[in-house]
């Protein structure tokens, strides 16, 4: 279980959308909007590692056709946030600075739901814990299952702590990070790194 915890971890802080989108929505929402997209994201991945352990997850990639349907809709949704992504970029750089109200407003609730979307729409987070989890089962063990939605559980909690100090940091750090340039980078940044997902997905298979 710690060979686990080590290998989750690591694959966790490695760079990539979840940490992209988190960071984007901590700057422009503040610690609220970070910390909701990550509570968004860690539903997603917990809906898959879940599904991975109860076996759905091998029955969904064993279907093309249930495959390539939550394939295009993941790039689908993932181009639509890109796109986003980028416009939002161009306003940045004329805008002055701004922090949402205390108050969980209606974009504050959108990061909820870009985090689990981005996560639950995406096949290659199925495949990913199909072929993860059962690399850490005991040989032998008496519930499988049972071990598999401990790993799930172990994973989601990693992901909770690793991603809540991030946006802690990204919070700190937010100043200078909310300055109009260097948000609009930021932005351009996760909008062209969403928009590389989303092609990469369209054309996945199995």
């Amino acid at each position: 279980m710690t060979t686990f915890a080590i290998a989750a971890l690591v694959l966790i802080m490695i760079p990539g959308p979840d940490q992209a989108l988190i960071t984007r929505n901590a700057l422009v929402g503040g610690r609220r909007g970070g910390l909701l997209t990550m509570l968004g994201g860690v539903l997603g991945v917990t809906a898959h590692a879940s599904a991975a352990a109860l076996g759905l997850s091998a029955l969904l990639l064993a279907s093309s056709t249930a495959f390539l349907v939550l394939r295009i809709a993941g790039a689908v949704y993932l181009l639509w946030l890109a796109v986003r992504m980028l416009r939002s970029a161009a306003r940045s750089r004329h805008e002055p600075e701004a922090r949402e109200p205390v108050v969980i407003s209606r974009r504050q609730w959108a990061y909820l739901r870009q985090g689990f979307l981005s996560n639950a729409l995406n096949p290659k987070v199925a495949l990913f814990f199909v072929t993860f989890l059962p690399q850490f089962l005991s040989a032998g063990g008496g519930s499988p299952r049972g071990e598999a939605l401990l790993l799930s559980a172990i994973f989601a909690l990693l992901y909770l702590a690793w991603f809540g100090l991030y946006v802690a940091a990204v919070d700190r750090l937010g100043r200078w990070l909310r300055r109009p340039p260097v948000k609009a980078r930021i932005e351009q940044v996760t909008g062209v790194l969403l928009l590389t997902v989303a092609g990469r997905l369209a054309v996945a298979s199995h």
